[in-house]
């Protein structure tokens, strides 16, 4: 895809991506990191969702580590399953690694069924 998201603080999102969003993040919260049970949205490993006026999804995410043994496949896993969301007419997942992930990334639930609290 071509097309770049604009950056996060000049966006302004209609209800339409609104709900689309929320339908993005639902569906990210289906997605596991193998090695651990949680989540990848609950774990901090997504570090945007955007939709655009023509509802392409833009999602930007990273790994625990850029050795983790999923690097290959989760983006791409991720990238699927959200385009296969009713309404979204495109999904593209940018794998970044900066801010690097770290525990303090991860939803306070995450922590507990993690025994990080």
């Amino acid at each position: 895809m071509d097309k770049e998201p604009m950056p996060a603080d000049s966006r302004v999102e209609n209800p339409e991506a609104l709900d689309l969003k929320e339908r993005v993040v639902s569906v990210l919260k289906t997605c596991y990191d193998p090695e651990i049970p949680v989540d990848i949205y609950e774990l901090g490993l997504i570090y945007d969702v955007y939709i655009d006026e023509a509802s392409q999804a833009f999602v930007k995410m990273t790994l625990t580590s850029p050795a983790c043994p999923v690097a290959g496949t989760l983006p791409g896993e991720v990238e699927g399953k959200v385009r296969n969301i009713d309404g979204i007419s495109e999904a593209t997942v940018e794998l970044v690694w900066d801010p690097p992930w770290s525990i303090e990334r991860m939803s306070e639930a995450a922590r507990l069924e993690l025994g990080f609290m």
